[in-house]
């Protein structure tokens, strides 16, 4: 395999690294669960070998990263770029410390935003790969997570930015609340996603996000007298907090283009609930568009260094 460069996605929870051809081609890829939460900075770099080191040549091969890798609690902070301005900077990204010669690591900054106070990591890289495939795209771009982020984009640059933290609260309820009584049980045995429960919920959320939260009591209730069943009650959980955001994001969505990065797994259930509310959006697969972002500063990072690159030739 010719490995010209290793594209990586650290996050809180997990590791993702691509072993990649110069054009972008995934030649190999693999993962780890040992994300940024689990790491103190010294750990950071044996992490990496562990994962990619079958890929290591004798030449320095360059590792494009983005996420929370470059968190202060990460590797080395990357300091973020407040918006407005384009998701990647023009000039080459903070390089992590090594004592391995085989690599050199690049970490990509998060984006900020002043008013209201807000920011991201890693979300950054998929604006740019959203970008890479449609140069001229003006409207909100929804990148669905533990935190969401609802994105406004004018002529190549990142306007403004809305967190969510749906993901998180869905977590907190089911595995904190009361809640938790009357979601745990039959859905982890293998009884299927109620699709009907969800979307319903997402619409009766949407229309009346105001009373959200006692529609959240109500799965308690309903699960005590009227013997909801665990999986029905963590299709309405997620439907009722997903339909509540669509509702609160309504002013950065409505009239404009919307691109949801995702379609499988959380991003499948935001479309879902979308296209129950008659609203127009083209998914991307995140992987894809991940990696047109990370190729994008691997190119920078090249041209900045020609000498490498032609010893790579």
């Amino acid at each position: 395999m010719n490995i010209d460069w290793i594209a990586v996605d650290w996050g809180s929870t997990h590791l993702r690294a691509w072993a990649c051809s110069r054009e972008g081609t995934v030649l190999q890829r693999a993962e780890s669960a040992k994300g940024m939460t689990q790491l103190q900075p010294e750990q950071f770099e044996p992490t990496l070998l562990e994962l990619v080191e079958p890929w290591l040549m004798s030449r320095t091969t360059t590792v494009v990263a983005c996420g929370m890798v470059g968190a202060r609690q990460g590797w080395i902070e990357a300091p973020y770029r407040p918006v407005p301005c384009r998701p990647l900077p023009a000039q080459r990204p903070i390089e992590a410390p090594m004592t391995d010669s085989r690599m050199r690591v690049f970490i990509v900054p998060g984006l900020s935003q002043a008013s209201p106070v807000d920011v991201m990591r890693g979300e950054e890289t998929q604006l740019a790969g959203v970008l890479a495939g449609q140069p001229g795209y003006q409207g909100v771009v929804c990148l669905p997570g533990t935190h969401c982020k609802w994105v406004q984009m004018q002529d190549g640059q990142v306007t403004g930015f809305q967190t969510f933290m749906t993901g998180e609260l869905y977590a907190l309820l089911s595995e904190y609340s009361v809640l938790r009584h009357g979601l745990s049980g039959d859905d982890k045995m293998g009884e299927a996603w109620d699709n009907h429960a969800f979307v319903d919920a997402s619409r009766e959320a949407f229309s009346h996000a105001e009373q959200m939260p006692a529609a959240l009591f109500g799965l308690r209730a309903q699960g005590l007298l009227n013997g909801l069943a665990p999986a029905t009650a963590r299709a309405r959980l997620s439907g009722l907090l997903i339909g509540s955001e669509l509702a609160a994001a309504r002013s950065l969505w409505q009239g404009r283009n919307l691109t949801l990065v995702g379609n499988i797994g959380l991003p499948a259930l935001y479309l879902e609930a979308l296209h129950a509310q008659d609203i127009e959006v083209q998914a991307l697969n995140s992987q894809r568009i991940t990696l047109d972002g990370l190729r994008e500063v691997f190119a920078l990072v090249s041209a900045d260094q020609p000498e490498t690159a032609a010893n790579e030739s």
